[in-house]
């Protein structure tokens, strides 16, 4: 048998070394366990602001849409708390390509809307006619040599046959109405004109809200005919929402009727607590707008 004799050059890593190599490995393993885990913190704290940030742009964004177009001195505020409103909010905008037959009963009054579908001429909105939901308004001119006796006239819609066209033959969308003028002008014929404006709405209620079962609170939309509110911006704080009414002077006001300017306060909060990163505690990130919003329709003679 051949024995190799070892060179002492060779030889192997003493206990020593061993020793410094583990600790200097465990130095490094613990500094970019530390990094990731610094990364990991900041990663998710920036992840929650973005949410917050979404969540506030939101609530800055869909409300002042929703208010900006209301008429509070015609009924538009159908009622109204410190952290609740309830509205008719706009859906659609059509005109009339017919003369609506006054001057007799009101209760099935034909009105045909241009268009009548989002992409037709003349007809603007989010969406089409619902009939099953929507309410109307019909602009009712009277004497056109003055403005005096113009008005917003409330419409339910009784049905909506299908295929009726304007009296031009361009597509329409013939409503049955049952018109009310609210007292405001004599039911005369031509009183609505041909070309006349006509709005759709959809009665909305916008609350603070906490769903059963849920720890959290929202910004709550409950359109009509739901049973419950559903969750629309948040988590909000429990003061996370409310509403402030002006009137046209700039006072504060409790009447519907005289609401002017509506200031919007939306809290909301990060749905967890994060650390902002380092060795700082977990906290929930919290940020606020509030938007003064003009009732652009309301009445100005």
């Amino acid at each position: 048998m051949q024995h190799i004799p070892m060179s002492r050059g060779r030889r192997g890593f003493t206990m020593i070394e061993l020793l410094v190599a583990l600790v200097l490995l465990g130095i490094v393993s613990a500094a970019l366990y530390r990094v990731l885990v610094n990364n990991q913190r900041l990663y998710m704290a920036q992840t929650q602001r973005i949410d917050l940030s979404q969540n506030i742009r939101a609530a800055g964004s869909i409300l002042p849409a929703e208010f900006r177009e209301l008429d509070a001195s015609e009924g538009d505020i159908t009622a109204m708390t410190p952290t609740s409103i309830t509205i008719r909010a706009m859906r659609w905008l059509g005109f009339a390509c017919n003369v609506p037959a006054l001057g007799g009963a009101l209760g099935a009054v034909s009105v045909i809307v241009r268009g009548g579908a989002p992409g037709q001429p003349l007809f603007f909105g989010s969406r089409g006619i619902d009939n099953s939901k929507d309410g109307v308004l019909i602009y009712y001119d009277g004497n056109q040599n003055s403005r005096l006796d113009d008005f917003w006239a409330t419409a339910t819609i009784t049905s909506a046959p299908n295929g009726q066209n304007c009296d031009d033959g361009t597509n329409g969308q013939r409503l049955i109405l049952n018109i009310n003028l609210l007292g405001l002008g004599p039911n005369v014929a031509g009183a609505i004109p041909l070309g006349a404006p006509v709005r759709g709405w959809e009665l909305v209620n916008y609350q603070l809200y906490r769903p059963a079962g849920d720890t959290s609170w929202y910004v709550g939309f409950q359109p009509s005919g739901a049973a419950t509110p559903q969750p629309l911006i948040g988590p909000v704080l429990t003061n996370g929402l409310t509403f402030q009414y002006y009137d046209v002077n700039g006072n504060p006001t409790a009447v519907r009727a005289q609401v002017a300017r509506i200031d919007v306060t939306v809290r909301a909060r990060t749905a967890a607590a994060v650390r902002a990163g380092g060795q700082a505690a977990a906290a929930t990130m919290v940020d606020s707008v509030v938007t003064s919003v003009a009732l652009r329709n309301n009445r100005r003679f």
